[in-house]
Formats: structure tokens, C-alpha cells, sequence
């Protein structure tokens, strides 16, 4: 008696769900607001005007940018073309790292010495003919005392003369959009027309420090040996010894381009990028950068309102072959605000009541919009965490049957 009335009772949900897919359900938007501050907190000023030379810095150009996002913090002469010396070494930097990342390079393979790379002057650590560093100690030598010698050897190795690398070191800036900018050698050493900006120091800074951060463990080495301790290397970022979080990231300096800085540091989660050109002193090119860094780092934070797949609602799933799904970040939730303002962030959560299958794992839903004081700073996609197929006569008839069967036992 027990399995006659089961096995009536599933029949009738099979009948259920047959007029259930020949019928359509509509489902509602609504808003959901899910707010990070307190209602009644105070308004006050979003992020300042950074143009103009209000730090009264002497050196020529500057810019001041945070690090993931390349939000402008300060700016001044920034799209001036000017002669950026060793600071070349950041884009030499970059294409070495890529070919690491790639696997086109390992840092254990040994790099042999041109004629034309042992002859470089400048910075160096006088290369010979006869040996071959691996690519772990070139870069050694490059980030910590800007060897110019072990920067061309590094560029034939990799594109065969020092001319093919350039040219590459030319497309990878345009990709980046530096705009201000025409390499002429990879190294930095003075050559008419070898020009870029701070902007565009900072464009290819940001992209080294964000998709290549191995760099770092290069770049934060004060001091440090080759050659079976025989050479000695002593960093020529000065910061990376008196000020708090430095992580790099190259000097630079000539008679002609002066005294030249990219500097990054990153404290509580707020990483910076200063760029310094044509500071009249090398003293000049430390302070103003480290005032540059200082500004940031006493008037901004860098507020994290969510992680990547971080679960925001459970929505139903009409006709789906599963009743719910997860509805999640589709990247980190988080941005850049004035130092104390953490506190004045919402955000709007725009989703449906429901959403009818099929769902695809990774399609976009809704979104949430972050405002500050009523101002749009970010807005984040939400995304179906799983896929849902489509309830179908098949796929019905087969659970229903399975339950039917197992009844019969």
C-alpha cells in the first residue's frame, strides 16, 4: 500500500512538470542594496584635483598613480617628452619577464657576452667575452646596479641583436598606449630622439609591478654578489633602504637627462607608483619622489569590497534542472578612495527575482554599481556560478522514472 501511494504520488509530479514546461514564468527585476556605510555618516570630498603643482616639486615632470588601478593621484609636466636614462630598463625589464613567465626563457639559462655588450660604457659590471651568466644573475645585475652591459646581452639573447629587441620594446609601448614614447636603444644611455614621459613610465611600470610580480624580488635587493662573491652590488634606489614598503623600482641618470626615478612602494594595500624626470640633483629625485609617495599614502586607501567568486545572492532558477544558483563576483570589488571615506561607500545591487534556464557557468546576470557620496567609483558584473541546463520532457521523464523505479525494489 505504502509504494502503491509513492508511486502515485510521482506520477502525479510527472504530470506536474509537464504542464509546468509548457508554460512560461516571468520574473521581476528588483534592486537589492547592499550599502557598506552608515546612512546618516557625514558627506565630504571625493578624490582632489591632481593636476597642478601644488607639492611645489622643482624636478621637471612627475606623476604620482596607484598601482592596480592607474588612477592619477598627481601629475605635473606628465606627458613631457624627455630623455629617461636607465629608466629604459623598466621596458627592457618587462619583455625579459614575459619571456620568463611564457617559458620562452628559464632563469637558470646562461646568457653568453657579445663583443658589442662587453664594450657597453656607462653602469656595468664589465661583462666578458669569455662567460655566460645565467638569466637569474643578468637580472640581478640589472635591476640592482643598472648594468648596461648585461641589458644588451639579455637583448640579443632573446631577439637576436640589440635593434630586434628595440623594436619590440617600440610595439609593446604602443600596446600600452605610451604614446609620449620613442626607445632608441635598451639600456638608456643618451641617443637623440630616445624619449618618453613620466606618464609613460608609469604605464609600463604599472604593467611590470601587476602581471610580472617576481620582479619585486629582484628589484627590493639592497645589496648583493656575483661571480662567487668577486663583484659586489649595491642598489641605486636609495629608498629601498629608508623608506617603508618599497618595492623598487628603477633609477636612471645622465648628463643630459639629469637625475630620473620610477619608485613603487605599497603599505596596507595601497600600492604607489612615483615617477620623477629631470630632478637637478640626485638628492632632489629622492625627496620629491618619496613626497610624491607620501601624499598618497597620507590622503588615500585602497578599499577591498569583495574577492573574485565572493557569493552575493542564491536566486531561483525557473525550469532549470537545479532549483538555484549562486550568483558571484566576476572580479575583485574594490577601489580607490580619500584616506577615512571607507565608510561613505554603497553599492547597488542590480539582480532579477529569479532567471530562467538554461544558465551557462560564468554568464552575467546583473551588476553592482559602487558609489561615493552619490558618485560612481566601480561597478562589478555578477555572474551564474554553474551551469543550469534547461528542464526538458527528456530529462524529467528520467528523474521521475529513476524515483518511480527505485520505489519498486
Amino acid at each position: 500500500m505504502f509504494k502503491t501511494s509513492k508511486i502515485f504520488i510521482n506520477l502525479m509530479i510527472f504530470i506536474c512538470s509537464v504542464i509546468l514546461l509548457t508554460s512560461f514564468s516571468k520574473a521581476n527585476d528588483s534592486v537589492y542594496v547592499w550599502s557598506v556605510l552608515d546612512e546618516e555618516a557625514l558627506q565630504t570630498s571625493s578624490i582632489p584635483n591632481q593636476k597642478g603643482n601644488f607639492l611645489n616639486l622643482t624636478s621637471q615632470s612627475a606623476i604620482l598613480v596607484e598601482q592596480k588601478t592607474g588612477e592619477i593621484l598627481y601629475e605635473h609636466n606628465s606627458h613631457e617628452q624627455l630623455r629617461p636614462a636607465s629608466v629604459t630598463k623598466i621596458m627592457t625589464l618587462l619583455l625579459i619577464m614575459e619571456a620568463l613567465d611564457s617559458g620562452k626563457i628559464t632563469l637558470e639559462d646562461r646568457v653568453p657576452c657579445s663583443e658589442t655588450a662587453a664594450a657597453m660604457g656607462g653602469s656595468q659590471i664589465w661583462l666578458d667575452t669569455t662567460e655566460n651568466l645565467t638569466v637569474d644573475e643578468m637580472l640581478k645585475a640589472i635591476c640592482i646596479v643598472s648594468a648596461n652591459d648585461c641589458a644588451v646581452a639579455m637583448a640579443e639573447y632573446l631577439c637576436g641583436s640589440e635593434d630586434t629587441f628595440v623594436a619590440k620594446m617600440n610595439e609593446k609601448a604602443k600596446s600600452l598606449g605610451m604614446l609620449d614614447t620613442c626607445f632608441k636603444n635598451c639600456h638608456g644611455l643618451d641617443e637623440d630622439g630616445h624619449l618618453t614621459s613620466s606618464y609613460d613610465v608609469a604605464l609600463m611600470s604599472k604593467e611590470l609591478l601587476n602581471n610580472h610580480p617576481n620582479i619585486t624580488k629582484y628589484t627590493t635587493i639592497w645589496m648583493d654578489s656575483l661571480r662567487d662573491g668577486k663583484s659586489s652590488l649595491v642598489n641605486t634606489n636609495k629608498l629601498l633602504r629608508n623608506y617603508q614598503g618599497a618595492t623598487g623600482l628603477k633609477t636612471g641618470s645622465t648628463s643630459l637627462a639629469l637625475f630620473n626615478i620610477s619608485a613603487s612602494a605599497t603599505r596596507n594595500d595601497l600600492s604607489l607608483i612615483a615617477v620623477i624626470m629631470r630632478g637637478e640633483t640626485s638628492d632632489i629625485r629622492f625627496d620629491e619622489a618619496k613626497k610624491l609617495l607620501d601624499y598618497g599614502f597620507n590622503n588615500f586607501e585602497y578599499v577591498s569590497l569583495g574577492e573574485s567568486l565572493d557569493t552575493i545572492k542564491n536566486l531561483p532558477v525557473n525550469k532549470g534542472t537545479l532549483g538555484n544558483v549562486d550568483i558571484v563576483f566576476e572580479t575583485e570589488a574594490a577601489t580607490l578612495v580619500p584616506k577615512g571615506m571607507a565608510g561613505n561607500i554603497s553599492a547597488n545591487i542590480v539582480l532579477p527575482n529569479s532567471i530562467d534556464a538554461p544558465i551557462n557557468k560564468g554568464d552575467k546576470i546583473g551588476e553592482v554599481v559602487f558609489t561615493l557620496n552619490g558618485d560612481e567609483i566601480d561597478s562589478i558584473n555578477l555572474i551564474a556560478f554553474k551551469t543550469i541546463p534547461k528542464l526538458s520532457f527528456a530529462n524529467t521523464s528520467i528523474h521521475i522514472f529513476k524515483n518511480w523505479f527505485s520505489l519498486l525494489r
